[in-house]
């Protein structure tokens, strides 16, 4: 008789049940199942016994009530040397089930839909499936629990090479996934039903608010070798399908920790863009972004910002990578790069670089909260996603910005969000021409921003994350060329840096919002 002898299958993901089942089956182990599970099986011509059959019971209660039942729950939670265990399992008739093959209603999948009933939430709420999986994963010494299929293939193999067992260190390994399946479940009800308020006896959205308790849970996809430096552990780990952490490497050598770090910021200052637009990164601030009417002509225009800092940068693309732009990606070296796609031109001439990380990304239909790490807790916080809007900008100074100037600030106002601030950027329409990121004070931003300047800032518009606190940030930007100013106002000075402005013969915007980035 086979260690597991006999089996319990009840799954809402159906993929590579019934090969997995016919293995088992053919390793001599009895296949129990409820439901469309048994149905399935059947399909399939595998002798399949129902749950009702083992606890003589019919399923209840819209299929509410199936496997909560002495003779299922006993089966499973005996433990094999525990005496006086294995008599009640006898004296009451008793089957043991030596494993567990349950997944569990797509709460997640239902949650999904913006308009859900709560009805149909609730429905959706497995019982008797996480109860199995814990049950199983409590007794992992004689109980193997399989809760994904992509655990079949390795599963039947060592039953295979192993006469039928599995080693302790493969139940406990189950075990632990198991645990961790569950959790996530009762995360993703207890974040959902959070959302929601009853008033006046009808359910609505509540107004957006984050959680009383922060619960994560992001399944590891990859171990990394080090950290930020090579003393320092780190793995990625991704909540879904899209977004960087999501994403496909397509080639190239593993990404590192700073790789990932960079893309991201490279993706998400992209995403900022409808026309083709191109962003390099270093350190997660941006030395190079453009927007223009071709990608290659945005990357060029990117590039040609800041050549120096750009060697060794990571990139991002709004648009599939395109054969011309890898052309002159692949004049310079490059570390990684993010785009929705690559055309087969550009993968034939990137993939030449055998280490360039290449990453396809899928965009995130909607923004994760920002967490972050302080000594003792964690700091959450919305993504920062407001866009600028046209109907609170408020000219300041006796000049208003003219056409040009007004597209040029409206680009540096994209790319200033996406600097590490104190944050300054001197821009032209559709491309940044020198960025000052990360400076003790705002004046210094400005200088920073001015010595690195490649291309002529001479007429160029400056962007400002924040208000300027004094005139002196203008009046240095002023000594540069710039013509105009985007910046958020508020400051108890505003009217002698509007004073400074005018004296200058520089037009200044006020956008009302500031976009620190710390």
């Amino acid at each position: 008789m086979p260690t597991i002898e006999r089996v319990l299958l009840s799954v809402t993901d159906k993929t590579g049940i019934v090969e997995f089942a016919r293995a088992l089956a053919g390793l001599g182990a009895e296949l129990i199942s409820t439901g469309g599970t048994a149905r399935a099986l059947r399909e399939a011509g595998l002798d399949v016994r129902d749950v009702s059959e083992i606890t003589g019971f019919p399923e209840m209660l819209d299929g509410r009530v199936k496997t909560m039942h002495p003779r299922i729950a006993g089966g499973i939670l005996a433990i094999r040397g525990n005496a006086g265990h294995m008599s009640a399992l006898a004296e009451h008739g008793i089957l043991p089930i030596g494993m567990v093959v349950v997944n569990l209603y797509q709460f997640e999948k239902a949650a999904a839909q913006a308009d859900a009933p709560v009805e149909h939430l609730i429905e959706n709420i497995d019982i008797g499936g996480p109860t199995m999986i814990r049950a199983a994963a409590k007794n992992y010494q004689d109980v193997a629990v399989v809760v994904s299929p992509s655990d079949y293939a390795a599963v039947v193999e060592e039953l295979r090479t192993h006469g039928g067992a599995l080693s302790l260190a493969t139940k406990w390994s189950l075990a632990r996934k198991a645990f961790a399946a569950t959790a996530a479940y009762d995360s993703a009800i207890s974040a959902k039903l959070d959302t929601i308020g009853v008033e006046n006896g009808q359910f609505h959205i509540e107004p957006r608010t984050l959680p009383a308790t922060l619960s994560i849970h992001a399944p590891r996809v990859l171990t990394l070798r080090y950290g930020e430096n090579p003393h320092q552990a780190a793995s990625l780990y991704s909540t879904g399908h899209t977004g960087v952490a999501g994403g496909e490497q397509l080639h190239g050598k593993e990404l590192s920790y700073n790789n990932l770090v960079d893309l991201d910021a490279a993706w998400q200052l992209v995403r900022e863009f409808s026309r083709p637009a191109s962003a390099i990164i270093k350190h997660t601030n941006p030395c190079g972004c453009a927007e223009q009417a071709t990608q290659a002509e945005s990357y060029r225009r990117a590039y040609e910002a800041d050549p120096v800092s750009a060697f060794g940068g990571v990139l991002a693309f709004n648009r599939p990578l395109e054969g011309e732009t890898a052309a002159e990606i692949a004049k310079t070296f490059v570390e990684a790069i993010a785009a929705p796609e690559f055309t087969p031109e550009a993968l034939g001439i990137l993939t030449a670089k055998k280490n360039l990380r290449l990453l396809r990304v899928t965009a995130s239909p909607v923004a994760d909260p920002v967490v972050k790490s302080i000594s003792g807790g964690f700091l959450v916080q919305d993504a920062d996603t407001v866009s600028l809007d046209e109907s609170a900008l408020v000219v300041k100074t006796k000049r208003a910005p003219g056409e040009d100037e007004m597209e040029a600030l409206r680009f540096g106002w994209k790319v200033c969000k996406h600097v590490k601030s104190n944050a300054i950027v001197y821009a032209r329409r559709g491309q940044s021409v020198s960025v000052g990121a990360g400076q003790m004070s705002r004046v210094d931003s400005v200088k920073v921003g001015a010595m690195k300047a490649v291309l002529p800032l001479e007429g160029t518009v400056l962007a400002s994350d924040a208000f300027f606190p004094f005139p002196d940030g203008l009046e240095e930007a002023a000594g540069h060329g710039i013509t105009a100013v985007i910046q958020p106002g508020g400051s108890v000075r505003d009217g002698e840096v509007i004073d400074a402005a005018d004296r200058l013969g520089l037009a200044m915007v006020f956008t009302g919002i500031r976009h620190f980035r710390h």
